[in-house]
């Protein structure tokens, strides 16, 4: 396996990475996840064709909730109060939304997902739209709940809640997981997709890139030169389920404070708060201290880009890619953009890719 593409510096702010080459870990066919024999599981005929990756045999069963449970908080943007309320469902459904006073299912996969979307991702089906999904699926995606219908009422928007995905991690461990069976009772094998190939997508000094690796692992980078507060970021993991509850679940959302009246007047951030929210100042750094890990704001775009990344998943199936994911001041468009360049689609909405949070 040749070594992967060298990112070679792209601006003067890219400290972190400046002379980092991609795609030094090996990659060892042998070391791919055994099998576990005595699991009997069918294996799905999944509608996701990777061209640069390959699904992988995990040998566990697809999961879903043991029980139902709900949050209500205000939403990011519409301020009002909502309600989310996740269901148990059947193996090879996948993770899909209902908005109240819709019929239409909103399956939580890139087709769905809006190419514009500022400060959140968007997806949308038909008239059918929910907003603000990423924190929730980030927690989904990690801990396992790989079938599950969301119900939204009181609005269009995923609740809030603190900022972050720790209130969804107790929820999801509270309702407990289980083995989904399909309309047959039968239980349907998990599969993962692959990556054997470097794959990377670029916007001006943005940049996401997938490299073959033997377990999941994310780096991701970010830069407010302007900020000193926060400045030059990365944050390094190995993704599962107690790294991911533990040291990235609880990062919350942030902003600049300077920004917020022009976010305001755009109809975004209402229901924003020292609440819900870190917020810093360019000038007088953090309003609302002490933050919950001296690097944050860098865990939490982690945060945002697993939740994207759970996108990639069709039928119940795995979706954050066995790779190692690096990022630098990536944001939400990016992040979907790069999955629709990975499944061979051409990118769209190529103008808002520069967007940081």
């Amino acid at each position: 396996m040749p070594a992967g593409p060298t990112l070679v510096r792209i601006g003067s702010s890219h400290k972190w990475h400046s002379t980092w080459k991609a795609g030094r870990e090996k990659w060892n066919p042998s070391r791919r996840r055994r099998r576990r024999r005595h699991v009997r599981l069918r294996r799905p005929s999944p509608e996701v064709r990777l061209p640069r990756g390959l699904l992988l045999e995990t040998g566990l069963p697809q999961q879903t909730l043991a029980a139902a449970v709900s949050r209500s908080g205000v939403g990011l943007h519409s301020g009002e109060k909502t309600t989310a309320t996740l269901l148990p469902a059947r193996a090879g459904e996948g993770r899909y939304f209902v908005v109240e006073g819709e019929e239409t299912r909103v399956a939580a996969e890139v087709a769905n997902a809006e190419s514009r979307s500022p400060l959140c991702t968007t997806l949308r089906r038909g008239g059918a739209r929910v907003r603000t999904v990423e924190h929730l699926l980030s927690a989904m995606e990690a801990l396992g709940v790989d079938n599950c219908r969301v119900e939204v009422s009181g609005g269009d928007e995923i609740p809030l809640l603190d900022g972050s995905a720790q209130e969804w991690v107790t929820a999801i461990r509270g309702a407990g997981l289980c083995a989904a069976k399909d309309s047959g009772g039968q239980k349907l094998e998990k599969l993962a997709p692959e990556i054997h190939k470097p794959v990377y997508l670029q916007k001006s000094d943005c940049f996401i890139a997938a490299l073959p690796s033997s377990r999941i692992r994310i780096t991701y980078g970010i830069d407010f030169p302007k900020v000193p507060a926060i400045g030059c970021q990365r944050f390094a993991t190995v993704l599962d389920a107690n790294v991911y509850s533990s040291k990235i679940a609880p990062a919350r959302t942030f902003c600049i404070f300077e920004e917020v009246e022009k976010l305001r007047s755009a109809g975004l951030i209402k229901g924003g708060s020292l609440e819900n929210a870190t917020v810093c100042s360019m000038s007088g750094g953090w309003l609302n201290p002490p933050l919950r890990f001296e690097d944050e704001p860098c865990r939490h775009k982690s945060l945002d880009l697993i939740g994207d990344f759970s996108l990639l998943a069709q039928n119940g199936n795995q979706g954050f890619p066995v790779a190692h994911v690096v990022a630098y001041k990536a944001g939400h468009a990016l992040h979907t953009d790069f999955l629709r360049h990975l499944l061979g689609r051409r990118a769209v909405g190529q103008e808002n890719l520069a967007e940081q949070c």
